[in-house]
């Protein structure tokens, strides 16, 4: 009898304990999937830049091993922003509750546990969008060779018409390529037609290249004819961009949106690198549109530091060199709301700060780690007010050592030019304010630390 107990006891305790663990266990459905349509499934489905989708257990189980490691070195999902300074609405770095979560899951034989504890799942817009656009326009279909001289495709400059053919305020836009791998950047502008326009005519710049194809610096910055100013004459300077990482703003985040007058068209200022194949892009341009006219108005800013040699010039074999600021002065009161540093592949750090009228100095954005390949936008979780006569100070570190994995001579100087293997130090930025300021007399740029490089 008292063996019969005994031996019953320890049914029921092992029953329990077998209970509890299958509820502690983690499980795709329960623990992983929340993880992942919150911080991953916006690049990790069809359509988009990773090579994989999280849709589904059956796509994500072969990989959660390398998710575990991905995860537990931070390297995915990217985000570069140091903690320390300003929250951002667009932040994808995980918890380090999360990295423990997804690290057990691929302990544990990465199980899919019961379909019924997944969460809905996320509606995500059609054909690879990320917005739902309501207006599309077909961008200039472009040729690009497997190996053009000196691996060097110059910028180019093309107009295209709109279209949109009333006054319409758009409150989001997405530009896609269609060829990611070959794009370093494709940026556009709004400006009034003209009767003279060519469309689908590419306009570039005349560079003189060494060897190597890096641009032959001059005394004055950025060498070779310019673009002429009729290309973006009337505009109001870059509108967006795209680059890896980065295709999509969102204006109605803040209650916003950009005018486009009717019978606009849209100049995409783009550059290519290539790849070793004959590839030809044919980009697209989304855009949302607001119902009625908005009470702010969402402006897309930025700056250079200087670009001439004598101050822009990144001695061999350097691990650290401070570029000259970039500084604007704002003329207007405004909210800042969106920061996004760019560099090439030598950028290492960069650094956004306010100088308040009363002498008050605030860091709203560090980037102690940048990466070329994920260039990222950080959208603030709260716009930071800022009072006519503030100064914007963006500072900048480069990497030019043997240490730079991505360095592809640390025995060069290194000059200010368009290409990968060249350097820019331009931080973008974008503000609100209210409907009817002249969005061409928000900042003053310091002449004197920034040049007209874009």
């Amino acid at each position: 009898m008292t063996m019969r107990v005994w031996v019953t006891g320890f049914l029921f305790v092992g029953i329990a304990a077998a209970a509890e663990s299958s509820s502690s266990a983690v499980t795709y459905h329960k623990d992983i999937l929340p993880i992942l349509q919150k911080n991953c499934q916006s690049c990790h489905r069809p359509g988009q830049v990773a090579p994989m989708s999280f849709l589904s257990y059956e796509g994500t189980r072969p990989w959660a091993k390398a998710m575990k490691v991905a995860v537990a070195t931070k390297k995915m999902p990217p985000w570069f922003a140091d903690p320390q300074f300003g929250h951002f609405a667009n932040d994808r770095s995980l918890k380090q509750s999360d990295i423990d979560t997804i690290a057990k899951w691929a302990d544990s034989g990465a199980p899919e546990g019961n379909a019924k504890d997944a969460p809905p799942s996320v509606k995500w817009p059609a054909n690879g969008w990320t917005i739902e656009p309501d207006l599309i326009v077909n961008g200039p279909e472009t040729a690009v060779p497997a190996h053009p001289k000196n691996n060097v495709i110059e910028w180019s400059y093309v107009i295209v018409p709109s279209g949109i053919t009333q006054d319409t305020w758009i409150t989001s836009m997405e530009i896609r390529p269609s060829e990611p791998s070959i794009t370093h950047h494709i940026c556009v502008f709004f400006k009034p037609h003209t009767d003279d326009v060519k469309y689908n005519e590419p306009v570039w710049a005349d560079r003189e290249r060494d060897d190597n194809g890096s641009a032959v610096p001059s005394a004055a910055g950025v060498n070779g004819r310019g673009i002429p100013k009729s290309i973006t004459e009337g505009s109001n300077g870059i509108e967006g961009c795209y680059v890896p990482g980065q295709l999509t703003q969102d204006y109605r985040v803040h209650g916003a949106a950009k005018l486009v007058k009717a019978g606009s068209d849209i100049v995409f200022q783009i550059h290519y690198t290539p790849n070793g194949k004959d590839l030809v892009d044919r980009p697209r341009l989304g855009f949302t549109i607001a119902k009625a006219p908005p009470q702010r108005v969402y402006v897309s800013l930025g700056m250079s530091a200087p670009s001439d040699a004598k101050n822009f010039a990144i001695p061999p074999n350097t691990g650290n060199w401070e570029s000259p600021t970039a500084e604007a002065t704002f003329t207007q009161d405004v909210e800042l709301v969106w920061m996004f540093p760019h560099m090439h592949v030598r950028g290492k750090e960069m650094t956004y700060r306010l100088v308040y009228p009363d002498g008050k100095t605030e860091t709203v954005l560090s980037v102690p780690r940048y990466d070329f390949n994920w260039q990222l936008g950080y959208d603030l979780a709260k716009p930071v007010k800022v009072p006519k006569g503030t100064r914007l100070v963006v500072t900048a570190h480069y990497d030019n050592s043997v240490n730079n994995k991505f360095n592809p001579d640390p025995n060069r100087t290194v000059y200010y030019g368009d290409m990968t293997w060249e350097e820019m130090m331009y931080p973008f930025f974008s503000v609100v304010v209210d409907a009817g300021v002249d969005a061409r007399k928000i900042i003053k740029i310091d002449r004197g630390k920034q040049s007209d490089g874009a």
